[in-house]
């Protein structure tokens, strides 16, 4: 398998990691399409490999934001996750800024690349994270919901959210940061690339050819 050329690890070496983090990732890269089998003329992890790292290592569980996070570090929208795409979506998981992750969030939630979170798109985000609790909440419930929020976040009154309105919303009130659901790693998760240099084998073990 082909290690990543010099210039694109300059590339990346641009992001908020050190060098010796990046190579942490890209090790730790190659050795998760290894054990994925992944076939060499397809280098990367495809999304149900991903989504097994998103839930085991990152502590996510809705399957639409998993979808989610994996089109948002699919950059080339090949449907596989390459070298490239894995450490810089990863250097937002664990090292990336406010600004970085606030971006971050609005790609996943508005998903399809318009720009907006639209009422519907609210609803469905809004309505798989509650699918996620004890108490579900019928569609009334979830219409309510998305009204509060459109209240709260939508500032020109368009009834969609643009980034300009998230962003300052946000500002105000971080815990809105991710308010359509999980889309950034659980604190179990945030504990650096160490951790994730010693746990990231373990999603796939299950998964290994027989």
């Amino acid at each position: 398998m082909a290690v990543l050329p010099f210039t694109e690890l300059s590339d990346i070496l641009g992001l908020c990691l050190k060098k010796s983090e990046v190579e942490c990732l890209i090790r730790i890269f190659h050795s998760l399409v290894e054990r994925a089998d992944v076939r060499l003329d397809n280098t990367g992890l495809d999304r149900n490999t991903f989504r097994a790292i998103l839930h085991s290592i990152f502590g996510m569980t809705d399957d639409m934001l998993m979808n989610r996070v994996f089109f948002a570090f699919d950059k080339d929208n090949d449907n596989y996750i390459n070298v490239k795409e894995c450490v810089k979506g990863l250097s937002v998981f664990l090292r990336g800024t406010f600004e970085e992750k606030l971006k971050f969030c609005f790609e996943v939630y508005y998903f399809n690349g318009d720009g907006y979170i639209s009422r519907e798109k609210m609803f469905d985000m809004l309505n798989s994270l509650h699918q996620q609790s004890p108490e579900e909440e019928t569609d009334g419930g979830i219409n309510e919901l998305v009204d509060i929020t459109l209240k709260k976040m939508d500032y020109d009154s368009d009834g969609k959210i643009s980034f300009a309105d998230f962003e300052k919303a946000v500002k105000e009130d971080k815990l809105l940061l991710e308010v359509f659901g999980p889309c950034l790693p659980e604190a179990k998760g945030q504990g650096g690339l160490a951790f994730t240099q010693s746990q990231m084998g373990n999603p796939l073990k299950n998964t290994e050819p027989t």
